[in-house]
């Protein structure tokens, strides 16, 4: 039987700003996978120390594949919230990623999912293998 490995989570905060809001007067769904795709960028420099611009200094980008979300409560205006990921797997096809988004004062998840990503050249815009040096940084 194999053993999964797990990664480390990172967690960072946000706000809700007025243009995240809909004509619901809650935050509008699009904008939970922008606030997760905010939340990686920072974290894969701040925790990773691999930032976005060094993949592309490499001429590499990375491109969403797949994504699931579950909504379960809404963020509303001014809401601190913290958006939490984790590497669930990554190889030379690529990585997925799980989130947890949750209300900072009420501590209640708001939605969860996970993004599956590719690696991409960016000069050929075509799917690149993930490097070995690069899949032994993230699994440490």
């Amino acid at each position: 039987m194999t053993t999964k490995k797990k990664y480390a989570s990172f967690e960072t905060e946000h706000r809700v700003r007025p243009d995240d809001i809909d004509m619901f007067q809650h935050v509008h769904n699009s904008k939970y996978f922008d606030y997760v795709m905010a939340a990686r960028y920072e974290q894969m420099d701040v925790f990773y120390g691999m930032s976005m611009e060094s993949f592309m200094e490499r001429g590499y980008g990375w491109v969403v594949r797949t994504a699931f979300i579950e909504y379960k409560r809404a963020l509303m205006l001014g809401d601190y919230f913290l958006v939490k990921t984790n590497i669930d797997t990554i190889d030379e096809r690529g990585c997925k990623v799980h989130f947890v988004i949750s209300n900072k004062a009420t501590k209640k998840i708001c939605c969860d999912g996970w993004f599956d990503f590719s690696l991409i050249d960016i000069k050929t815009n075509k799917a690149a293998r993930l490097p070995q040096d690069i899949i032994d940084h993230y699994q440490h």
